[in-house]
């Protein structure tokens, strides 16, 4: 699989060019994986380290469209104050289940 990756930066003001990016890829590496008859699309979070909430409305967005296609989006090492964002709103567990800290 190719690897996606979130970018360093992920704010309001550039959150709609994120998505602009990353939906046609998720897109594809969600039918790549389909089509090897696996169900992970898995997306690293691991380079983020300048975000705001825009973050988690992308996230989100993403995993919804990995879900239209059959997928479950898997974020893999998200940074602690990305978790804990996640809790403050209420959406670590569409993130990552009942279990955040299983998918570290």
């Amino acid at each position: 699989m190719s690897g996606l990756k979130l970018p360093q930066r992920l704010r309001m003001d550039g959150a709609r060019a994120a998505w602009a990016q990353m939906s046609p890829a998720l897109r594809a590496e969600a039918a790549q994986v389909l089509a090897a008859a696996g169900r992970e699309v898995r997306l690293s979070a691991a380079g983020l380290t300048d975000f705001d909430s825009s973050a988690l409305s992308l996230l989100l967005s993403a995993a919804r469209q990995c879900r239209e296609q059959g997928a479950v989006l898997k974020l893999d090492d998200a940074p602690d104050k990305l978790r804990e964002l996640a809790r403050v709103y209420g959406v670590a567990e569409l993130l990552w289940g009942s279990s955040p800290a299983a998918s570290a």
